[in-house]
């Protein structure tokens, strides 16, 4: 039988092993899915990958000070599915990891984090949370996770911590995201904003001035085109689920360093000539679930691509040159992904050479077309 230390540090040594997922762009990884990269210490238990129900492996409490109800072990204060309706106090001060998440929590005040300058991630999920005082993050210095979703903002909280690295904050109502909230953020690489009400006039100018991203999400919205001024240093831009009709010449001009682009689940009926020459370095490009009539131009230029999404349109044609370059060894990456199926297109019509550039032909996805 294993002892609870053995049963501790095996749990400790799977979570390490762990990669995260690189699947399909738009699956939705668990919030507490992270490993501490070794910012805070040797032993610290990581919380389990649900998101709607965090837990860690029982250990004596601190006698010292714990909130009421509340779990803390090895820097860690679990505080969720309490029906608190506000943050508790008495919260350790060495406190890294502290989960809120399932509350009642109605909002942030000025001092509610006070003294807990060590903490690297938070957990707000599932509150309700509508009000955050400008100065409730101030004594954060360390934070370096924010997982904020499901809750009832309308505007982005203010003065979020410079440390700050990821934000969850979808499935919210926010509508607004005006120009300097995310100033001084520097390190931010991944922003989830999914899931709320917001248009395209709701990003003012500047809003994403200096953030230097890798990860931008903004599905499920109301967006009608590729937003402004989204950061150039983007490798993945997830915008499915809108109400985008078009890509025009220039809407990804500034995004030469995407590898992966969702744009899946919108309206888009027309993609113009030359709008993909500016995404030279692309892998991944999902237009499944629109109104495209036909294989957007400048596929077979992109060295790269290896995965196309296009099922579930009204593609009728497929040519001999839609997807791969004219000239041998041209493409630098063969074709490992192309869905067709649920287009009104006769498979046995298509000629052979047309996926030459494809590494395998099982990776050509068909199916039948039913009206």
């Amino acid at each position: 039988m294993f002892s609870c230390r053995s049963r501790l540090l095996l749990l400790l040594s799977i979570c390490s092993l762990t990669a995260p997922s690189l699947a399909l762009p738009f699956e939705q990884r668990g919030f507490w899915d992270f490993a501490l990269d070794g910012e805070v210490g040797d032993g610290t238990t990581v919380m389990m990958r649900d998101e709607e129900g965090s837990a860690v492996e029982e250990l004596p409490p601190d006698v010292f000070s714990c909130p009421f109800g509340c779990h803390c072990q090895l820097n860690v204060v679990q505080c969720s599915d309490l029906s608190l309706t506000a943050v508790p106090k008495e919260i350790p001060r060495d406190t890294k990891l502290l989960d809120l998440q399932n509350n009642r929590i109605t909002e942030l005040k000025e001092n509610d984090f006070k003294g807990l300058t060590d903490l690297y991630a938070l957990s707000l999920v599932n509150n309700k949370i509508s009000n955050v005082h400008p100065r409730a993050f101030a004594p954060l210095l360390r934070l370096k996770k924010l997982y904020f979703s499901r809750n009832l903002l309308t505007v982005m909280p203010k003065n979020l911590p410079p440390s700050l690295m990821e934000l969850r904050i979808h499935d919210n109502h926010i509508k607004k995201v005006a120009e300097g909230t995310f100033s001084g953020l520097g390190s931010m690489n991944c922003i989830e904003m999914g899931g709320n009400p917001i248009q395209n006039s709701g990003f003012e100018p500047g809003a994403f001035k200096g953030l230097k991203l890798n990860y931008l999400r903004i599905s499920e919205s109301k967006l009608t085109g590729i937003p402004k001024d989204l950061p150039g240093s983007l490798h993945e831009l997830h915008l499915d689920n809108n109400q985008i009709q078009a890509i025009e010449l220039e809407d990804l001009s500034r995004y030469k360093h995407l590898y992966r682009l969702g744009l899946g689940f919108n309206h888009i009926r027309m993609i113009e000539n030359g709008s993909l020459s500016y995404v030279p370095n692309l892998r991944e490009l999902h237009l499944e679930n629109n109104r495209l009539n036909r294989i957007p131009m400048g596929l077979p230029d992109m060295k790269y691509l290896q995965v196309v999404y296009l099922h579930s349109n009204n593609i009728s044609r497929v040519d001999v040159n839609d997807f791969c370059p004219r000239g041998f060894g041209m493409k630098r990456s063969f074709y490992n992904g192309i869905s067709l199926y649920g287009n009104p297109v006769n498979y046995w019509e298509v000629q052979p050479a047309t996926f030459r550039c494809v590494g395998d032909r099982l990776a050509i996805h068909f199916g039948n077309y039913k009206k």
